[in-house]
């Protein structure tokens, strides 16, 4: 065996130096460098190409775009017409509804406007307690997030002796 077969080189080298060897290798990993460049190059500039991107998307949902488009024309059809017959049939609406008003005022002389049915008084008591519960905690949370966003003045800062009772949605007040 040869001094060359020994050092692990193959035909490709044979007969050339290790300077002229190394130039080489460096020569291919340089090419194989700017191949691999280029290549993300490329792949960055179609990430950033949103023409390419929004292509793409539509050739890969064509099929879910035209059902999407057909059902949105169907609907579009049947709303316009249902506002065709309701025009059409307008007066018959209006002499229909006001048939029912006036069965409603026979019914109920107490209830001429409303179509709603009276309910328990316990009913209409807790489904009002019910709203006032939640409107007041709604604006109670609102009005510690704008607190929280908003940072206090210097003349609204409480004195240090006097705490405030109630829960505490926020420990720490945000900094801007």
């Amino acid at each position: 065996m040869s001094e060359q077969d020994n050092k692990g080189g193959g035909h490709i080298t044979a007969g050339m130096g290790d300077r002229e060897q190394v130039e080489k290798t460096a020569d291919r990993l340089r090419d194989e460098l700017l191949l691999t460049l280029e290549e993300l190059d490329r792949r960055r500039e179609r990430a950033m190409d949103v023409k390419y991107q929004v292509r793409k998307a539509v050739e890969k949902n064509r099929d879910v775009l035209v059902q999407a488009g057909g059902v949105v024309l169907g609907l579009a059809v049947v709303g316009m017409g249902y506002s065709w017959w309701r025009a059409r049939h307008r007066e018959e609406i209006l002499w229909k509804h006001r048939a029912q008003a006036v069965r409603r005022a026979w019914e109920h002389p107490d209830r001429v406007a409303s179509r709603a049915e009276e309910r328990p008084v316990g009913i209409e008591l807790g489904r009002k307690l019910v709203l006032i519960f939640v409107s007041t905690l709604a604006s109670a949370m609102a009005r510690r997030a704008v607190q929280s966003l908003v940072p206090p003045s210097e003349q609204q800062q409480a004195p240090e002796g006097k705490k405030r009772l109630g829960l505490r949605f926020m420990q720490s007040p945000a900094h801007a």
